[in-house]
């Protein structure tokens, strides 16, 4: 007599387990739909809360950087423009026509940058040549005084109006004005300290412009043309400014002397 397998489940019970793990299956899946569902939900309910700031930054963002696009291609093309008017400029000068020199300058010649600056300069010098004396003063002290102005554009322009007006001007101002530009090792030390070495003849005060002519014709950055100018005051102050003597170069610039009365 044959016998049943002890571990034989019966039909009735493999028949109820499928059921049990396909309806399992199905709930799984409607969960993971309704899952998705609200995710869906979620996702357009954000949108719909911050989709238009996020597309205003966007905008604002991509205009920005077509701004800054198209101002860095309008620079480049202004500096084309001013270089070339410059370059006209010149040519106008060098044929003896200075009216159309200005009226070249003239468009450039406005606003706070170095173009306008380096416009109004050339402007005055020739202003200055042609006998315009107020007129050259007058854009140099509009160049001296604009804060927008690169420094070194506004200390050439304090050192030109000083010398154009040099004669009118009292000793102790042009001091003033230009000590602080005479310092030796700098940019401005041969023609601010000329300037500032005649300020100091004009007071009577050899031996404070002496050893100033001495220090620019040692200096080997200032042009040849201003040291020789310099060497040879010096010498007739009875200073030796000959570079073989030992002395060290630069020597520094005499200190200006008390106003009077203090």
């Amino acid at each position: 007599m044959a016998l049943l397998p002890r571990n034989r489940t019966p039909k009735g019970d493999t028949r109820v387990s499928q059921l049990a793990a396909r309806q399992a299956a199905q709930n799984d899946a409607f969960l993971r739909e309704v899952d998705d569902a609200l995710r869906e939900d979620e996702m357009f309910g954000a949108l719909k809360r911050w989709g238009i700031l996020a597309g205003a930054v966007v905008a604002v963002a991509l205009a920005g950087l077509g701004g800054w696009l198209w101002w860095q291609a309008h620079s480049a093309h202004q500096a084309d423009l001013h270089a070339e008017a410059f370059t006209i400029a010149l040519d106008h000068l060098d044929a003896g026509d200075p009216d159309g020199a200005m009226a070249q300058l003239g468009p450039i010649a406005t606003g706070s940058d170095a173009s306008a600056a380096a416009a109004r300069l050339m402007q005055a010098g020739i202003a200055a040549k042609q006998g315009r004396a107020q007129q050259a003063e007058g854009l140099y002290a509009a160049v001296a005084a604009d804060s927008g102005v690169p420094q070194p554009f506004r200390d050439l322009a304090t050192i030109r109006n000083t010398a154009l007006r040099f004669d009118q001007l009292p000793p102790d101002q042009v001091i003033a004005t230009l000590r602080p530009l005479a310092a030796p090792g700098g940019p401005w030390f041969g023609s601010a300290g000329e300037l500032l070495g005649m300020a100091y003849l004009k007071q009577g005060r050899k031996d404070l412009a002496a050893p100033l002519f001495g220090g620019i014709a040692r200096d080997t950055k200032v042009p040849e043309s201003l040291r020789a100018r310099a060497r040879q005051v010096a010498g007739l102050l009875g200073y030796d400014a000959v570079d073989d003597v030992g002395t060290p170069q630069n020597a520094p610039a005499p200190a200006a002397p008390a106003p009077a009365g203090q």
